[in-house]
């Protein structure tokens, strides 16, 4: 077995890394899971969340992501963000803007919802959305009821 795998993190904005690692630690919906080479085959949907990656030399990356998915296949991992940052790239001002997005979501699908009389489905997954990112500003240190933040 191989002691490294391939990985590349995709963003919408670029592409933020490509190497090979020995370990991808994902936060995934269904809970988090650490990938090593020999990983049998998988497509995990992410939540927001910390990505660490531990490159063939043994250093550490960290990446801040808002979702997406994973696929591990054939000793790669492609990793596809909706928005991904290095994590010294997450800034409060750039934390508060995705919870600004996450608060719209959540009130276009109670909205949504109210007006087709839908079950509670959207809302839920937009009430677990925002709770994903508070964790993932607590997480970091960023606070996620900053003032710029509407509630």
């Amino acid at each position: 077995m191989a002691d490294t795998m391939q990985f590349d993190l995709v963003a919408p904005e670029r592409n933020l890394m490509s190497v090979p690692v020995r370990e991808v630690r994902l936060p995934g919906a269904d809970g988090d899971l650490s990938a090593m080479p020999g990983h049998a085959p998988a497509i995990v949907n992410l939540r927001p969340g910390l990505v660490t990656v531990v490159d063939d030399k043994g250093a550490e990356h960290q990446f801040a992501i808002s979702g997406g998915f994973a696929e591990i296949n054939n000793g790669s991992i492609s990793l596809l963000a909706e928005i991904g940052l290095k994590r010294d790239e997450m800034t409060q001002e750039v934390f508060n803007e995705m919870m600004r997005s996450a608060h719209r979501k959540k009130k276009a699908a109670e909205a949504r919802d109210a007006a087709q009389g839908v079950a509670e489905s959207a809302v839920a997954a937009a009430v677990k959305l925002l709770a994903d990112m508070e964790a993932l500003g607590t997480h970091i240190g960023l606070d996620p009821n900053s003032s710029s933040v509407p509630h």
